[in-house]
């Protein structure tokens, strides 16, 4: 197997490739467990539920939810929690979130409930809500974070008082059916289990206090629940090629050709121009428009191989967004290389090692810098990020043949991108150790600023 001239033999990777498929399409089948990711095996989303006091007819609750997952955030607008009551409960109060429905309250005379809702649906406030409506780790609009990118920022609460419930822990029940959306569907959630009463340090730090009653739910991630469809791409280029291997064609499904617009579209001007109504852009889910491209993805990702050295070898790596209603807030990518193992420098995004088993060390999350870089803008001009990544070579396993300096795997927000096959990988030239080094530099330079435009 050789990339080095185009023309020889792939039976291998094709066999094994097959091979892989018809496994993983087994697992698929044959598990339960849909959400298993064997790059974050025991990643999710618990949801803690605390009693931590007794009302004239029901209970105040403390409900956090952990982003216990290494890459995967949870964008804006947000979280939705939802849940079915197992009695005819209702929210009296929230502090830190609310109800997007009161429901049918009529028989309440005196005082109105918050909700009531049989299957109540909850989102986080958004940052700027009146102080004596936030409550810890609240008003975020719904984005947490991944554990591993930021631990502080993977954590929501909020904190509600119950009524129509039971006041003791034997006549109270746990709510049933939980869902969750992240901020689309995905999500799968576990039935809510008793747990020990969890014990919470006071503000002073100096008091342990324990709740009355404590239950835990667990939501896992699938992407084949979240979509039919990957949301993005990966394209190749290198500095000893003038060969740009572009995304598969409809890459991401062709079901977006019918809505796609071109850059000179009346509907994008028309769009421009509802920028400013902000309950489209922070409170709804906005409907996808995307520019028209070959592959039809929300977002691609580049991997240029820009320079060999005799130690170390230099990749450049840009994100760019087709969507010209979705900024990517908290972005994350994981790359899958071998070479990952020693990573000297990364120029303009963090970097942190995934390590989910410990005894391998070829993946990685790229994410971007607080303030700087760490917001994916829409489609346009202003809509990429990119940085470069210095790896130092092992000299027993670095070639250029092959294909082996290309990412074996790419996810973006959680999402696996669709990999060119391997054979259409930029070849390497028999010629290339001959080529002066100013026309290698010039030509990586031109090859990656064509990206850009590449369709």
């Amino acid at each position: 197997m050789e990339f080095d001239n185009g023309k020889k033999n792939h039976n291998c990777t094709f066999r094994e490739l097959k091979l892989v498929s018809f496994v993983a399409l087994c697992l698929i089948l044959i598990s339960p467990a849909e959400a298993f990711d064997p790059l974050d095996p025991t990643g999710n989303v618990t949801i803690r539920w605390d009693i931590m006091s007794w009302t004239s007819d029901g209970y105040m609750a403390t409900v956090t939810l952990f982003n216990f997952q290494l890459y995967r955030n949870i964008m804006s607008p947000g979280w939705t929690l939802g849940w079915t009551w197992a009695k005819k409960e209702i929210i009296w109060a929230m502090m830190g979130a609310q109800a997007t429905e009161q429901g049918d309250c009529a028989k309440f005379k005196l005082k109105i409930p918050h909700s009531c809702k049989r299957s109540p649906q909850v989102v986080d406030l958004l940052p700027g809500a009146s102080f004596n409506m936030q409550y810890t780790n609240c008003c975020k609009g719904g984005v947490l974070t991944s554990w591993g990118q930021d631990p502080s920022g993977a954590i929501a609460a909020f904190q509600m008082g119950v009524g129509l419930s039971g006041r003791t822990n034997k006549t109270v029940k746990l709510p049933q059916d939980f869902k969750l959306l992240g901020p689309g569907a995905g999500y799968s959630c576990g039935p809510a289990k008793r747990v020990p009463s969890t014990v919470i340090l006071t503000d002073d730090r100096r008091r342990k206090a324990q709740a009355l009653m404590s239950w835990n739910v667990t939501c896992t991630y699938s992407q084949f629940l979240a979509s039919k469809n990957p949301s993005c791409c990966v394209s190749l280029s290198t500095f000893y090629n003038d060969q740009v291997t572009a995304c598969p064609a409809c890459a991401c499904g062709c079901q977006n050709n019918a809505t796609c617009v071109t850059k000179d579209s009346k509907i994008l001007k028309e769009a421009e121009n509802n920028k400013t109504r902000k309950s489209d852009i922070m409170t709804l889910t906005p409907k996808p428009l995307l520019q028209c491209t070959r592959h039809l993805c929300p977002v691609r990702v580049h991997w240029h191989i820009k320079d060999n050295y005799k130690d170390y070898w230099r990749v450049k790596i840009a994100i760019i967004n087709f969507n010209y209603r979705m900024n990517y807030t908290e972005w994350g990518l994981v790359v899958q290389h071998p070479n990952l193992n020693n990573v000297t420098q990364v120029y303009s995004f963090e970097y942190m090692p995934l390590l989910p088993y410990q005894a391998i060390n070829d993946t990685g999350m790229f994410y971007g810098l607080k303030y700087y870089n760490d917001l994916l803008m829409e489609a346009g001009a202003k809509g990429n990020v990119q940085s470069e990544v210095l790896m130092k070579k092992d000299k027993n396993t670095f070639t250029l043949k092959q294909g082996w300096a290309f990412p074996r795997r790419v996810y973006f927000n959680g999402d696996e991108c669709m990999l060119p096959p391997p054979d259409s990988y930029p070849f390497l030239p028999n010629s290339a150790d001959r080529l002066p080094k100013s026309v290698v530099t010039m030509v990586a330079y031109v090859i990656f600023a064509s990206f850009f435009i590449w369709l």
